[in-house]
């Protein structure tokens, strides 16, 4: 697998959506790339913080404005396992982020659902990588849930 691939950094993500898991938070992992090198790691945390806004992204970002001394990670790429929300959304827009990268699709909650919402301009999109293992963790985390 080339170290520098899409899916090499969505294995990455997805290996923060398996630390929620094991969390019992739900399966959300993101991590923030900067040219080739991972600068920040993230999952959900809402129920561990008892912060509706703990989404794995939000973390990212955050971890990565203080890694690089920027609120502006327009050099970024966010790699995150599940189609962002708008709230999350919303802060990429801030952020400038340059590129996401998502894996599974969220038909009720994604930003995609909402007609008239976008990321920034610039920023570059792609979805379904890897979609298939990341939505089977999410499956897996809501069928014990019931």
């Amino acid at each position: 697998m080339d170290f520098q691939s899409d899916e090499y950094f969505m294995q990455q993500a997805l290996r923060e959506a398996e630390q929620a898991f094991a969390l019992e938070e739900v399966p959300v992992g993101a991590i923030v790339v900067s040219g080739t090198r991972i600068v920040a790691r993230s999952h959900n945390l809402t129920e561990r913080l008892s912060d509706a806004t703990a989404h794995a992204e939000m973390q990212a970002i955050t971890a990565a404005s203080n890694a690089l001394g920027s609120k502006y990670l327009q050099s970024c790429t966010l790699y995150v396992t599940l189609e962002p929300c708008v709230m999350c959304s919303g802060a990429l827009y801030w952020s400038q982020i340059g590129r996401v990268v998502f894996g599974a699709y969220d038909q009720k909650r994604g930003y995609a659902s909402w007609k008239s919402l976008e990321l920034h301009p610039r920023t570059e999109v792609v979805g379904g990588v890897m979609a298939e293992e990341c939505a089977a963790l999410l499956q897996r985390f809501f069928h014990m849930r019931r």
